[in-house]
């Protein structure tokens, strides 16, 4: 692996970062097992598009009220032992999920409480895990592992919940959650097994609230920044929010069930790792600014088209590409702020933007699932791609120095 040379794999020339995918990877296959799981299940104790909403609104909550915390606290503490800590508590979440349901005793409500304590979880996870990024890699190689993190990530989108779906219809969803659970051991392993030079610990001078406001400050004083912002938010409400629905989708518009929700997930995820794969193969050659911007039209115009579709082939089809067209807004627009930020104030701008990011699409969930109750879901999608395509053209005609990045 050593001889690994620059290019699309550039990252697994650090042997931290070969741990961390190769555990990240195993992680990811189950956390999608679980997310296909337990949407379907969702609808089955509910045939209820809004509950779906319902679930993704509790998971959130926890995001907005912690998760800018969750950045300063990744500044302040050894990220790896802070990650660790964070995916045992997601992996116990797992576990009690599957015991609930082996037991014939899971309601929607357990569902909800479970989400929003996956939530807590995740609001300090996210920041030390999208900044801890910096501390495996080279910084010439930054770029090409944030690129491999959403290669893996879309991977595990692609076969998970494929897997999900038969696991589903045969042997029920105790059993995906079950999965789940077993592979956080994985990443956990491989983070307990990397090694650091010694790190000089930052020392707390200052109260959380001051370096908060440190971390916002910069960000507000950075008008690429807040663009990327903005477009994350847009990203995760109006975009990305189609997930909520794909359980509803695959019953109510195609007429199928928990196999083809499973592929619907898959399809989408084929598309994102299609262009995940690109970035990190154009590496440095790679206009990030125009990419993105390509990436911004491209799946509100797709995701518009899929309202009109009703034939299952054609639905992969368009999903797909609007997969590809979302992993380029969200891949590129991560890679520019964190090389725009300075590694003391990384934790805190990346907790901003993870409490964007994962905060948006709850309101995300909650506005679909609401507008899908009352108009069906296909005016949900048609009306949240005619919002994100408006701000796309927004932001080409009001900022056009974005196309240069």
């Amino acid at each position: 692996m050593a001889q690994i040379r620059r290019g699309t794999f550039a990252a697994l020339r650090h042997p931290n970062y070969r741990l961390w995918f190769c555990g990240q990877m195993i992680s990811l296959f189950g956390t999608w097992m679980q997310t296909t799981a337990q949407g379907f299940l969702i609808f089955e104790l509910t045939h209820s598009p809004a509950y779906l909403g319902f679930v993704g609104f509790a998971s959130g909550v926890p995001t907005w009220l912690l998760t800018l915390y969750g950045g300063v606290v990744a500044d302040r503490v050894p990220k790896r032992k802070l990650i660790v800590v964070t995916q045992s508590a997601m992996m116990v979440l797992a576990f009690i999920l599957a015991f609930l349901t082996f037991l014939h005793l899971v309601q929607p409500w357990h569902v909800l409480i479970l989400a929003s304590l996956l939530g807590i979880a995740n609001s300090f996870d996210a920041p030390a895990r999208q900044s801890f990024v910096s501390e495996m890699v080279a910084p010439e190689d930054l770029t090409n592992a944030i690129a491999m993190n959403s290669m893996m990530f879309q991977s595990a989108t692609v076969v998970g919940p494929a897997i999900a779906g038969v696991t589903y219809a045969l042997f029920g969803p105790g059993w995906c959650f079950t999965v789940n659970g077993i592979s956080f051991i994985a990443v956990i392993a491989a983070l307990l097994a990397m090694k650091f030079p010694p790190r000089e610990v930052r020392p707390v001078s200052r109260p959380a609230l001051e370096e908060l406001r440190e971390g916002i400050q910069y960000m507000r004083s950075h008008s690429t920044i807040r663009v990327l912002i903005s477009m994350i938010a847009v990203s995760s409400m109006f975009g990305l929010s189609f997930s909520t629905l794909i359980p509803a989708w695959s019953v109510n518009v195609l007429g199928g069930g928990a196999s083809i929700s499973g592929l619907l997930f898959s399809a989408r995820g084929c598309g994102a790792l299609i262009g995940a794969l690109a970035i990190a193969s154009l590496g440095g050659r790679i206009m990030r600014g125009r990419m993105l911007m390509i990436g911004s039209f491209t799946y509100p115009v797709l995701l518009f088209a899929l309202a009109f579709s009703r034939q299952v082939p054609l639905s992969l089809l368009i999903l797909a590409g609007a997969g590809m067209g979302t992993i380029l807004v969200n891949n590129l627009s991560n890679a520019i702020v964190q090389t725009s930020t300075p590694e003391r104030l990384r934790g805190r701008v990346m907790g901003a933007y993870t409490w964007i990011f994962f905060g948006f699409m709850p309101l995300g969930a909650l506005w679909s699932g609401t507008i899908a109750a009352r108009l069906g879901e296909p005016a949900a999608v048609m009306i949240n791609a005619a919002i994100a395509f408006s701000f796309a053209i927004a932001v080409r005609v009001f900022y056009p120095r974005l196309r240069e990045e």
